[in-house]
């Protein structure tokens, strides 16, 4: 099991790029695939959860070359031109795999399997699984279809309007692609925004996508059109490094081509409403998504209350922002974020466990945490549970640590951020 210890560091200064967005680049393959002629990306994350995700299409029958530097040609077969996999279909520690492909295997003429890792398998599924069934789609699973391996038996479906109780992109994105395959109109609301990378791609590629307030429909039976996908930074990988120079005096960062979707950039606006200094530079739009350099300085954080609307659009980096809140004046508060208890590992739980391991003063709340915050932590041990944004997020904490941190079962990083390790420990000496 790989291990690392972190030490606090002197200024973090000079410019970076980061891992192409995760999000953007499994769909990147999912629609390059079920478009008729040659797609071509640019910037696709080459980590193990978009890799399982292009494997997947390549046991379909999709031709997919490695061009080199996160460079990809997929030769599309449209949207029925998927072929039956000989095996099951490995998802890896991928949530985004398993979930929207779901919806998309329900569609087909043919059966498939799909599994996973140890943690994957733990997962819930049945927020997926169920309104699918609506649409008539036919799965099977371990614990009446809440776990992995999930079978669907493919076939007609039939167009469904759903009211999802909770905000999840995952959710609504099975349920568009299930969509293209049934007659008639798709539609999702849910509570809140989620990520609106599927409705952007997918109006990218030819589909007729109709977004309003509240909610998303996709109508049926599109013709797709292979397409040049520009891949931006992943803000999610952004934040540890946005993080890293805040908290960390004497530093200025520039992170450059972050992709900054309004439905993802809440990272940015809990940092700013914390004290945060970031300048957005040379904002821009590519293939369909908001582009920009983001100058990070350090600053003087300040304690506030997170929830609402803003929790969707910054779930994924609640652990790095726990970190920040650690080294904020006052204390700081997350609520509405239970979404946190059920991602790769249990992150309000995980991250309350680690951050207080190591001197922090954190208290969990069934829906997010209370953390008070201090000068710095006193360093120690710490697991990252099998996340990789847990083991990110204390590594940035050891910046502000009197005594190393060291973290253990390090490996799954390579997930969603490939060279984390030696980018942070290059910028910091």
């Amino acid at each position: 099991m790989k291990q690392q210890t972190i030490a606090s560091c002197g200024s973090l200064r000079g410019e970076i790029t980061v891992p192409g967005d995760k999000s953007i680049s499994h769909r990147s393959i999912m629609l390059g695939s079920l478009a008729s002629g040659t797609t071509l990306v640019h910037g696709f994350l080459e980590g193990e959860d978009s890799l399982a995700t292009l494997q997947a299409f390549r046991t379909m029958g999709i031709t997919i070359e490695e061009l080199g530097g996160g460079q990809l040609r997929i030769e599309g077969r449209g949207l029925h031109g998927l072929q039956e996999p000989g095996d099951v279909i490995d998802c890896g520690n991928s949530g985004t795999t398993m979930r929207l492909m779901l919806g998309l295997l329900s569609g087909q003429s043919f059966f498939s399997v799909l599994s996973g890792d140890q943690y994957l398998r733990r997962r819930p599924m049945k927020r997926v699984v169920g309104p699918l069934g609506t649409m008539g789609a036919r799965i099977w699973g371990r614990c009446d279809g809440e776990r992995a391996p999930l079978a669907i038996q493919g076939g007609p479906l039939k167009a469904a309007a759903y009211e999802s109780p909770i905000a999840s992109a995952q959710v609504k994105s099975a349920l568009m692609l299930a969509g293209l395959y049934a007659d008639g109109e798709t539609t999702v609301r849910e509570p809140h925004l989620s990520r609106d990378h599927s409705e952007r791609m997918l109006s990218y590629f030819g589909a007729d996508v109709r977004p309003f307030d509240g909610g998303v429909t996709v109508v049926g039976g599109p013709n797709l059109t292979g397409q040049e996908v520009h891949v931006p930074g992943d803000i999610s990988s952004a934040a540890f490094f946005m993080v890293a120079a805040l908290i960390t005096p004497g530093s200025e960062l520039l992170i450059r081509n972050v992709g900054v979707n309004p439905t993802r950039s809440g990272i940015i606006d809990i940092l700013r409403q914390m004290g945060g200094s970031i300048e957005l530079v040379d904002s821009r739009e590519r293939s369909g998504e908001p582009v920009a350099d983001l100058l990070v300085r350090s600053s003087h954080l300040q304690g506030i209350e997170i929830g609402g609307a803003l929790v969707p659009r910054a779930i994924d980096e609640f652990p790095v922002v726990s970190v920040a809140a650690c080294f904020a004046e006052g204390t700081t508060v997350i609520r509405d974020a239970h979404e946190l208890r059920v991602k790769e590992t249990d992150r309000i739980a995980a991250m309350c466990d680690a951050l207080n391991a190591v001197g922090g003063q954190v208290e969990p709340r069934e829906d997010g945490m209370s953390i008070c915050g201090m000068d710095q932590l006193s360093g120690g041990m710490v697991t990252s549970c099998g996340d990789h944004r847990i083991a990110m997020s204390m590594a940035v904490a050891a910046l502000r640590s009197s005594k190393p941190i060291t973290i253990s079962d390090t490996g799954c990083t390579e997930t969603s951020f490939p060279g984390f390790w030696q980018l942070l420990q290059h910028l910091a000496g």
